[in-house]
């Protein structure tokens, strides 16, 4: 990139132009906040009893919402000079100068401040505290990380692991067992779609100076080993639910079924490692979690399943 693009590109928004919402929302990286957004949801009303606390809901999908989006801001201020080498990410608003590093601090701030502050207020202190740890976790470890060590995605992994964690905590005021669970599926989930998103975007990653495992792996080989491993673990994830009671029988046939396709589409990528199967992998990840939500969210267990209320009346009897 020659110093005159890159000139343009690092130049101060212009005066007259007042910034427009989609930046903002493109610097908060908004889609990807709603699948954030699908799992606090889903860690909410797998803890709620029956009626289900709309009030709260909403006040936890603010909240938890504009932690993600203050979390994403400042990830995109500190990547700014590396977003700008990378063909995937120069055209986001502060590379391209459509916002200016000050007008995008304000935003980061404010998002970041009043997320944990109206789950803590409105909500709870511990659904407040998960977000501010969850903030802090993807913007002082992980993305610091993403240009040192491959176990980035281990770590941005455990911070996309919490919201269901927030949901859960904003909707009972504790950690049961199910919300781990759910934060273990979570987990699980986002390792073969950013692996496979980093194999996708691995010569644009290197221009951007991050060590992803494509960077140390290029023949690919550990990576969609990585894949297929946790691809593999998805059956078990989604199962220890049911296994739990926190759902039904209907939960555990659908989960059962995504896992095996995410394993189908693993074992592709794995035996012929190409950009297509790779990109499979990816959009079938997109599609397994709401999918999978979706069933839980349809057949979740009142008053924490039949497991736990077996629990609770052999207690009682003794």
């Amino acid at each position: 990139m020659s110093r005159t693009n890159c000139a343009a590109e690092s130049s101060p928004v212009d005066g007259d132009r007042a910034p427009a919402l989609r930046d903002f929302l493109e610097l908060g990286k908004a889609r990807l906040s709603s699948l954030v957004l699908l799992s606090t949801i889903g860690g909410f009303m797998l803890a709620s009893n029956a009626p289900v606390d709309l009030f709260r809901l909403l006040v936890t999908l603010v909240g938890t919402g504009l932690a993600a989006l203050g979390a994403n801001a400042f990830n995109q201020i500190i990547e700014t000079p590396r977003d700008r080498l990378m063909h995937r990410t120069r055209n986001r608003p502060l590379p391209a100068g459509r916002l200016s590093r000050r007008q995008a601090s304000v935003f980061a701030v404010a998002c970041s401040v009043a997320g944990p502050g109206i789950l803590a207020l409105l909500a709870n202190p511990l659904a407040g505290g998960l977000a501010a740890g969850c903030l802090l976790i993807y913007v002082l470890i992980y993305t610091p990380m993403k240009v040192h060590s491959t176990m980035n995605t281990l770590v941005g992994g455990v911070s996309g692991a919490i919201p269901p964690m927030i949901g859960w905590a904003a909707a009972s005021g504790e950690l049961g067992a199910g919300a781990w669970l759910l934060a273990a599926i979570l987990l699980v989930w986002q390792m073969p779609h950013f692996l496979a998103l980093a194999w996708l975007y691995r010569e644009d990653y290197e221009r951007g100076g991050f060590r992803m495992l494509p960077q140390v792996d290029p023949s690919g080989l550990l990576t969609f080993r990585a894949v297929l491993l946790f691809s593999l673990a998805l059956v078990p994830a989604g199962l220890m639910l049911t296994v739990a009671g926190e759902t039904g029988v209907l939960f555990a046939v659908g989960s059962l079924g995504l896992g095996l396709a995410a394993v189908w589409l693993g074992l592709r990528l794995y035996r012929d490692r190409t950009t297509t199967e790779a990109r499979r992998v990816f959009l079938g990840s997109v599609i397994y979690l709401p999918l999978l939500l979706g069933l839980m969210m349809a057949d979740r267990a009142p008053s924490g399943g039949p497991m736990a209320a077996a629990i609770v009346a052999s207690a009682q009897n003794r």
